[in-house]
């Protein structure tokens, strides 16, 4: 069984950086594609950025691109999101997630993390 657990949530001011980590135990992260999800109140879990197993990158939330990196270390079983230039509208609840490949799909995605909560505030 792979277990998640995110660190690194917090409160940042606009144009702030943030990492997120994810630290995976259970089973070797090597085998699985990792992603970044968020969620605000109200809303549906979104997809933001996945990495397949041999560093493969999708994007999937435009506002993002050129702010946010994933990158993993195998040997480390982590997986970071690096969180530049952050945006009050980037405020939300973080989960890391695993899966076969990479997915926008939440359903494709068996292992979650608890959740990191990130604000992004003046």
């Amino acid at each position: 069984q792979l277990q998640l657990v995110e660190s690194g949530g917090g409160l940042a001011q606009p144009g702030g950086s943030l990492r997120l980590s994810c630290a995976a135990s259970g089973l070797k992260l090597g085998f699985s594609a990792m992603a970044w999800f968020r969620q605000v109140p109200g809303k549906e879990r979104e997809a933001v950025l996945c990495i397949t197993t041999t560093g493969g990158i999708s994007s999937y939330v435009d506002s993002v691109k050129g702010r946010f990196t994933i990158s993993r270390d195998n040997a480390k079983s982590t997986v970071n999101l690096d969180m530049n230039n952050l945006k009050p509208e980037d405020t939300a609840v973080y989960y890391c997630a695993a899966s076969v490949a990479c997915s926008s799909d939440t359903s494709d995605f068996h292992f979650w993390g608890q959740g990191t909560q990130v604000t992004v505030s003046s």
